[in-house]
């Protein structure tokens, strides 16, 4: 099997507004569009059998991302958090020669951060990622060898245990599109502007 791409699309979005009264990742952007498919777009552009993984019942997101061009998986233990859903994904594509996962509340990510990542992972053990000025960003790649232990992972945390202390090959990509994403109101606002480019890239 081909490297997967896996869209992690699942979350409550509380601090974008605790009351649940507006879903994040539907806002639209400028062209109407809501935030997830962008985000899904720049997954399926590279890797056209993406993943997307989503809670039951979020029939408006899984409309959106069947749009893009997104494999819907529908997981309830994806309620539990991102670890979660990250090893529902990954069960459901034993086999994979890797995965690149990317987080659906990242508009203004670029199709060719995830073609970098992708094409990054060269070894069963590989571990890449890209990086702004210093700093790790999105998407990240795994090797074939980290597939039991990704789909062990559990609650809300994602890999960020796993990658902790580990040889994380780094892109460096010259705009800030990989770190930034929709946490706040006031975020969506920002990247309504496009990504930014740093004097260090």
């Amino acid at each position: 099997m081909p490297v997967q791409g896996i869209l992690l699309a699942a979350g409550y979005g509380r601090r974008f507004d605790a009351e649940g009264g507006q879903d994040k990742l539907l806002v639209q952007m400028d062209d109407g569009r809501p935030v997830l498919w962008h985000s899904a777009r720049a997954l399926t552009a590279v890797l056209p059998d993406c993943m997307a993984v989503i809670r039951p019942g979020q029939a408006l997101r899984a409309r959106w991302l069947t749009e893009a061009g997104c494999r819907v998986l529908e997981s309830a233990a994806a309620a539990a958090g991102m670890g979660s859903a990250l090893a529902a994904a990954v069960a459901a594509s034993r086999g994979a020669s890797g995965w690149v996962v990317a987080l659906a509340d990242m508009p203004w990510l670029d199709a060719s951060a995830v073609a970098a990542v992708a094409a990054g992972i060269d070894a069963p053990q590989r571990l890449v990622a890209t990086a702004h000025q210093g700093r790790r960003g999105h998407p990240v790649g795994f090797g074939p060898t980290w597939g039991e232990q990704l789909a062990a992972l559990t609650g809300d945390t994602g890999a960020r245990a796993l990658l902790a202390g580990q040889d994380i090959r780094l892109i460096d990509w010259p705009d800030d599109s990989v770190l930034r994403d929709i946490d706040r109101p006031a975020d969506l606002d920002r990247t309504q502007a496009g990504p930014r480019r740093g004097a260090a890239a």
